[in-house]
């Protein structure tokens, strides 16, 4: 499942600001969460009344979604999502079980070197390194430690000249200047403690919202090397949190999605 619904709103009167459901968030966190991304309308339809939204409401988000290119309706009758919105569970799944690699202290270094760039290239160049989860030092220069496995997209390779080092000083105080991870951590242990406390309480639906918010976190987790990170770091916890609430999740879809 996913989070995904446009910009951030505050009707959540906690300090987690947690974007309510609608019938667009979820349609999108279902198709995102499952594997392959597509499924009639009528199950999407008995996901919404599962969570109070009715039949004719899911239909319109629906015809809406297919309109701005977000799903697309097969000649089966089932909704998949498109192309873009394929690239985005890819990336959840990656930041729900990063390929990661022992570090020994280099670091990714990637150099704008391409002249006369576009706007456009710029744009795509700078959501290409946040998806590869680098951080931009200076204007032009975007390092990470060498601990990820991924692919690097042509956008980087076409524009940025790519380097390996170890930057002298203290890798630890580098990564605290290009992430704030102080801020980070804070907003992961605050969605723990709403997602136990919605666990205990049995709320589905509040259970569903902060498993969306604590998606859209993980996305920007930097995903450091443990001798980098802070003590007690609340990625992992985080992480468990979801999969718990999915493995419940996926429970309940099953029966509302099985005709």
């Amino acid at each position: 499942m996913n989070g995904t619904d446009g910009t951030d709103r505050t009707d959540d009167p906690g300090p987690l600001a947690l974007r309510p459901l609608t019938a667009r968030s979820i349609v999108l966190s279902t198709l995102l969460g499952h594997h392959p991304p597509a499924l009639p309308a009528k199950a999407l339809i008995r996901v919404g009344e599962l969570f109070g939204v009715a039949e004719g409401t899911v239909r319109v988000a629906l015809s809406r979604m297919v309109a701005s290119g977000d799903l697309a309706q097969r000649a089966d009758g089932t909704y998949a999502l498109t192309e873009r919105l394929l690239a985005r569970q890819a990336r959840q799944d990656d930041s729900r079980t990063p390929r990661s690699r022992d570090w020994h202290g280099e670091w990714e270094i990637a150099v704008v070197t391409a002249e006369r760039r576009a706007a456009a290239d710029r744009g795509a160049l700078r959501q290409a390194m946040t998806a590869l989860r680098l951080a931009e030092l200076r204007e032009g220069t975007w390092l990470r430690p060498a601990n990820l496995v991924r692919p690097r997209p042509p956008v980087v390779t076409e524009q940025c000249t790519l380097l390996t080092g170890a930057p002298e000083g203290d890798p630890a105080a580098l990564a605290a200047t290009l992430w704030d991870l102080a801020g980070w951590a804070a907003r992961a242990r605050a969605l723990v403690a709403a997602a136990d406390a919605a666990e205990e309480a049995g709320d589905l639906a509040r259970r569903f919202t902060v498993a969306a918010a604590a998606l859209r976190h993980l996305l920007t987790d930097p995903l450091l090397p443990a001798e980098l990170l802070p003590d007690d770091w609340p990625g992992a916890a985080l992480r468990g949190r979801y999969d718990a609430f999915e493995t419940d999740l996926r429970t309940v879809l099953r029966r509302h999605t099985t005709p």
